[in-house]
């Protein structure tokens, strides 16, 4: 298992590894949802790399790209039990080299949800995800479902950019009491973390209501929003149903449509989905 630093490096490297190759960009500190992704990779391919870059630049001023979870060695011992080909390590000023001064822009689908409560971040996830492209050269790309609206940007950007890779999304890793998994759930003290539980709570709600005929929109994410209101340490940021490709609000729920979330439990930002239809 090569684990590499530079950019000139994982470019000498890629070269070697066998074709096709698939590819797990993601901020270090795995989970189970990390790894079922570079598991699917293995499955599907030849070979797989992967690359830890808690990447500065999709944090907004005052989030918490300091204190996110990062846990190097403990990262590259589960991906060598995978049997992970190349690991893509660098340091900030590897990829963000002085004066360096380029964006990826992706329009529209950014306005919206995680967009629109923090600006400028789908600006650093297109640019780094870019970045990484063009240094990996995958054949495929894998993204998880909780991130729902990143792997639509994603793949719109992959599709405008007439980019030499298919990106595939797979479902979301939950706990066994449905918590999906995210590095941030590490912030949550057990009041928290049973807290955080309102969300999958609200979405299957969301589900269930669906499921019984309901079409309405509004009358699902109002009953959704009186669920969450129920817990006193959560405070919403939004709940939407929205079309799932084009992240359109509906009115009228019309498969496939995306329920999705962003919810503070006391201090901790937690974002989930769920596909309707």
């Amino acid at each position: 298992m090569y684990v590499i630093k530079t950019i000139a490096e994982m470019r000498r490297i890629r070269a070697s590894l066998a074709e096709p190759l698939g590819f797990v960009p993601t901020m270090g500190y795995l989970h189970q949802g990390h790894l079922a992704l570079v598991r699917q990779a293995k499955a599907d391919n030849a070979s797989v790399a992967v690359s830890i870059f808690v990447n500065p630049t999709q944090f907004a001023p005052g989030e918490d790209y300091n204190r996110y979870p990062r846990n190097l060695e403990e990262d590259l011992a589960q991906l060598e039990k995978i049997g992970v080909d190349a690991i893509f390590v660098p340091s900030k000023g590897e990829i963000y080299p002085h004066e360096f001064s380029s964006r990826v822009e992706v329009d529209k689908l950014t306005s919206r949800l995680e967009g629109a409560c923090r600006p400028g971040h789908f600006s650093g996830v297109t640019t780094i995800v870019a970045k990484l492209f063009n240094i990996v050269q995958p054949t495929r790309a894998y993204f998880g479902q909780k991130d729902a609206q990143q792997a639509a940007v994603i793949k719109k950007m992959v599709s405008d950019l007439n980019m030499n890779l298919k990106v595939i999304t797979l479902p979301t890793v939950r706990e066994p009491d449905g918590l999906a998994m995210s590095s941030r759930n590490s912030y949550l003290n057990p009041r928290e973390r049973q807290a955080a539980l309102v969300l999958y709570q609200s979405l299957m709600l969301a589900k269930k209501l669906w499921q019984r005929g309901e079409k309405n929109a509004a009358r699902i994410r109002n009953e959704m929003v009186r669920l969450i209101r129920k817990e006193p340490l959560a405070a919403i940021d939004y709940v939407s149903i929205a079309d799932a490709d084009t992240l359109d609000e509906l009115e009228e729920i019309r498969p496939p449509a995306l329920v999705s979330l962003a919810v503070k439990i006391d201090e901790t930002r937690l974002i989930d989905n769920v596909i309707l239809g």
